[in-house]
């Protein structure tokens, strides 16, 4: 039999996917799907691409289930350019071509508008990000944008939010837009671990922006974990895993089975505020 031709470096990358980091990443992608019903037929999906490890890793599997999935979808790749340096822009662009993914990109001129506010501009410049790329969707026909967030960012949001926001709360599998109608948000790479992300990326030889904001530049800490309350909240639950390895399972299962008949107080958007002493006689 003649000799097959060698695998393309893309097609390395895909196979990747479905050998060596199939229980790690591809079926914890898939099963994050299937757990939060992420996708429906006649989706279409805006796959949000910032140029990291995350969001990149999102967009290949996003093909590869559009290619051998059942059930029918349309996908769009798209990339926000909010101010980035020529060569940052240049890593995206070279990433995407070596992955083979076709990218819509637009720009915006958010780092200019956050430039100067004081201190850290991470939470504005995050929900203007959002908006642009929610707008942006719309116009190319999609009634879904999918983000990069994982199964770490999803613990470490939780424990952010009671130590530092003094209330309970998660990061969603999936929510609907309050100012786009018709838009949802999904993350379908909510049951993937980063370190198996890291080791995806090593083991294929890829370099992906770490950080491409004007302000950790500004700072002297490009590529740097700097010191931010998340960076923090990671360290503790690092640190709590080397004397209980399943802690940040323990976390991220807390939130899946809330015991409401200990809980002091809740509130939700469409019943307000109430406390325990309300059925408590």
């Amino acid at each position: 039999m003649p000799n097959r031709p060698p695998l393309s470096p893309c097609q390395q990358i895909e196979r990747s996917l479905i050998t060596k980091y199939r229980k790690t990443i591809w079926n914890r992608f898939i099963g994050g799907i299937k757990d939060y019903a992420l996708i429906q037929e006649g989706d279409r999906i805006a796959v949000c691409i910032s140029g990291g490890k995350d969001s990149m890793l999102l967009a290949k599997c996003m093909q590869q289930l559009h290619r051998h999935s059942e059930v029918p979808f349309h996908l769009e790749f798209l990339v926000m350019d909010p101010g980035y340096r020529p060569a940052n822009r240049e890593l995206i662009l070279r990433n995407a071509a070596l992955m083979e993914i076709p990218i819509h990109l637009f720009e915006s001129q958010i780092f200019d508008v956050v430039a100067d506010i004081p201190k850290s501009p991470c939470y504005l410049c995050a929900r203007m990000r959002r908006g642009y790329l929610y707008s942006h969707a719309q116009k190319l026909g999609c009634n879904k944008i999918a983000l990069g967030h994982h199964f770490d960012d999803v613990v470490e949001t939780i424990l952010m939010s009671t130590l530092y926001g003094a209330e309970y709360r998660t990061m969603m599998p999936k929510l609907h837009s309050t100012n786009f109608p018709g838009m949802e948000l999904i993350r379908p790479l909510y049951l993937v671990r980063e370190r198996d992300i890291i080791a995806w990326k090593h083991y294929n030889h890829l370099s992906f922006l770490q950080c491409a904001c004007r302000f950790t530049e500004a700072l002297g800490r490009e590529d740097e974990p700097g010191e931010s309350k998340r960076q923090e909240v990671k360290e503790l639950i690092a640190a709590l895993r080397r004397d209980n390895p399943q802690v940040d399972i323990n976390i991220f299962r807390s939130v899946h089975s809330v015991n409401l008949d200990t809980v002091i107080g809740w509130r939700s958007a469409a019943e307000g505020e109430h406390s325990f002493l309300e059925k408590y006689d």
